[in-house]
């Protein structure tokens, strides 16, 4: 469909994306527990290579994954005709995709949000997620904490990271932050057994109290908020930021001003 945005990103790193993320079953495995376990499909927003969603179909089920890269989703149809599960890849845009099915569980995380750059537009996908959701599902949101990358640059607005990826690999990236703007651009340089490739990519940093306005506004309601998949409490000082939201019309479920440990969920 040529009438879909794609920022590019899947043609820069989708042939060593697997390298840099590797499979997300540990993700997978925090995310089913949100989901309401009724035979609900499961949608994903940004579902790249399919990190999250082959090992997430192993324990709920359908998931429709949406992405606008042809390149990120030509890898998940690879990856499905070697190891087949029920996901079906969707050539879309996540900010306007619309499904008549209702999902039992929502999902937008790896920083894809922050991808948009516009707040309008990461409005668009809280809309397109609470469209989709089903009476009892759940809306996962996983982003950047801007706080994390304002410490990890010490206060600079420019710095350079080294991270290894196994013994003979690793990405070398140059970060630029402009703190007024909220916009983080990093330039990457791939290194894998002596050969290099080049990649960028720009992420607007957004506050997980943005997140909940968002959210707010399309009758959202915050139930928790984590800083790590295994169910860590966000402080604040992580360098992820794990939103779960609900229908805002649903019962408050007891103790809900708590927020409870992931696995304490029922799991199928």
């Amino acid at each position: 469909m040529s009438d879909i945005q794609d920022l590019g990103y899947g043609r820069q790193f989708a042939d060593f994306y697997h390298w840099i993320f590797p499979p997300g079953d540990d993700t997978a495995r925090t995310l089913a527990s949100f989901h309401p376990g009724d035979g609900t499909p499961t949608l994903e927003l940004g579902v790249g290579t399919g990190r999250i969603a082959l090992p997430l179909a192993d324990r709920v089920g359908d998931v429709i994954g949406v992405d606008s890269s042809p390149e990120m989703l030509d890898v998940l149809r690879a990856n499905l005709v070697t190891e087949p599960r029920p996901v079906i890849p969707v050539h879309g845009d996540i900010r306007t995709y619309r499904s008549e099915r209702e999902y039992g569980l929502v999902l937008c995380v790896c920083g894809t949000l922050s991808m948009l750059l516009d707040p309008a537009e990461q409005q668009q996908v809280l809309e397109t997620c609470a469209r989709a959701l089903a009476p009892g599902g759940a809306v996962v949101i996983e982003t950047h904490n801007p706080a994390f990358v304002a410490v990890m640059h010490e206060g600079r607005s420019k710095d350079t990271f080294f991270v290894p990826c196994g013994e003979s690999a690793g990405l070398q990236s140059y970060s630029l932050v402009n703190y007024d703007r909220q916009i983080w651009h990093l330039s990457h340089i791939w290194h894998k057994d002596g050969g290099t490739r080049l990649a960028s990519e720009t992420s607007r940093l957004t506050t997980p109290d943005e997140i909940d306005v968002y959210a707010e506004r399309v009758g959202l309601r915050l139930e928790a908020r984590y800083g790590s998949w295994q169910g860590a409490p966000f402080t604040g000082a992580e360098p992820m930021t794990i939103c779960v939201y609900r229908n805002a019309d649903e019962q408050t479920l007891p103790n809900s001003s708590e927020p409870a440990h992931p696995e304490q969920h029922r799991e199928q």
